[in-house]
């Protein structure tokens, strides 16, 4: 099967890319119209694969979607290219609206136009899965709001939406858009919300990265508010995986959610993570010194938490990695990926705050 996936040069979406190509027999068309957050670099052990191919597109750009599907004809559409990072839409959120509502719609239309041209056998086997994130259902109860004894609650594939950024209300639109393309004219739609991934080839605008960066550079550690919001954390390769299963396994009109059952605090994964450098890369002082606490941005879900049973129940999927495995994974990585950090960071992005005035 060929795969068209939008985003590939991105973090979730070049580790789909890689899974694909270096697990499967399937060959893979990557869109991406690269920016700041699209790298190709992430893809150097792919790109001279014949099952590969990339073409710079913007998801908005409709004639040039129109004449990807007509030249690479593929039998599924991986959706994860958007915009995504929560503080850059808080300032600057008419990007998240064009590429995530409006590049979503351009891109189901121009799907659902190829769609209607194959026979009968190709259409009932297409699939459009929509890559999405738990952020659209809001937050959840935080421990420090419930007795001790008291069971908090995760995301289930039924929680109500209740998205508190642009980032988040974008990416609800997206879903409901897709759902509806399903409800309305038949394209075989299928929708997936992760936890917050981490692993290699993170943009260092993102905590785990950043915070790994910063330490070894001496610099400060930033910490939003007091550092007691709660994350689950999945680990990127683990999820390119369970996608990869959606799109092959998964039933039509359905959604999975995809988590790692790691939930933990920010300020455990910061001293986590100097933890680790203490032991890889020693120094006279804990890098835990150089933590610092910042001001908390606006509407800071306190926690997010997913039930992913039925991926497990239905898909057989399970997470491999601990958050203690892949997290010094990640820290390794980095450790040894010193020029594909520099290569990243061209001058538009030097891990300053984004999208905070």
């Amino acid at each position: 099967m060929k795969i068209l996936v939008t985003g590939g040069a991105g973090f979730i979406g070049s580790a789909v890319v890689r899974h694909i190509i270096e697990n499967t027999s399937d060959s893979v068309v990557n869109v991406d119209c690269l920016t700041y957050a699209g790298n190709l670099e992430s893809l150097v052990s792919v790109e001279s694969n014949d099952r590969y191919a990339f073409e710079q597109v913007n998801i908005c750009d409709r004639a040039e979607l129109n004449r990807v599907f007509e030249t690479h004809k593929p039998g599924a559409v991986m959706h994860l290219a958007a915009e995504s990072h929560v503080d850059r839409s808080i300032t600057g959120p008419a990007a998240f609206i064009e590429t995530n509502v409006v590049g979503t719609y351009t891109l189901l239309e121009a799907t659902r136009e190829y769609w209607n041209t194959l026979d009968e056998m190709a259409k009932s086997a297409f699939r459009f899965h929509h890559i999405s994130t738990d952020e659209v259902y809001g937050d959840l109860l935080h421990p420090d709001e419930v007795s001790s004894d008291s069971e908090l609650p995760l995301f289930l594939e039924t929680t109500p939406y209740a998205p508190s950024s642009p980032y988040s209300a974008s990416k609800a639109s997206s879903d409901h858009l897709v759902r509806s393309w399903l409800r309305t004219y038949g394209l075989p739609t299928i929708v997936t919300n992760c936890s917050n991934n981490y692993g290699p080839y993170h943009f260092p605008e993102k905590l785990i990265p950043l915070v790994i960066l910063n330490a070894l550079e001496g610099k400060d550690l930033p910490i939003y508010g007091k550092g007691d919001q709660i994350r689950d954390w999945l680990f990127v390769e683990d999820h390119a995986r369970a996608l990869y299963k959606v799109v092959t396994e998964g039933k039509i009109g359905q959604t999975y959610n995809i988590g790692g059952h790691n939930e933990k605090k920010n300020i455990e994964v910061v001293n986590t993570i100097c933890d680790i450098l203490d032991t890889l890369v020693p120094k006279d002082a804990k890098y835990a010194a150089q933590i610092t606490y910042v001001q908390d941005r606006p509407g800071h879900d306190r926690r997010y938490a997913i039930d992913s049973s039925k991926m497990q129940r239905e898909l057989g999927w399970t997470p491999e990695e601990t958050f203690e495995t892949g997290l010094k994974k990640t820290v390794q990585w980095y450790l040894d990926n010193q020029q594909w950090c520099q290569n990243v960071q061209d001058g538009s992005y030097q891990r300053e705050r984004l999208g905070i005035n």
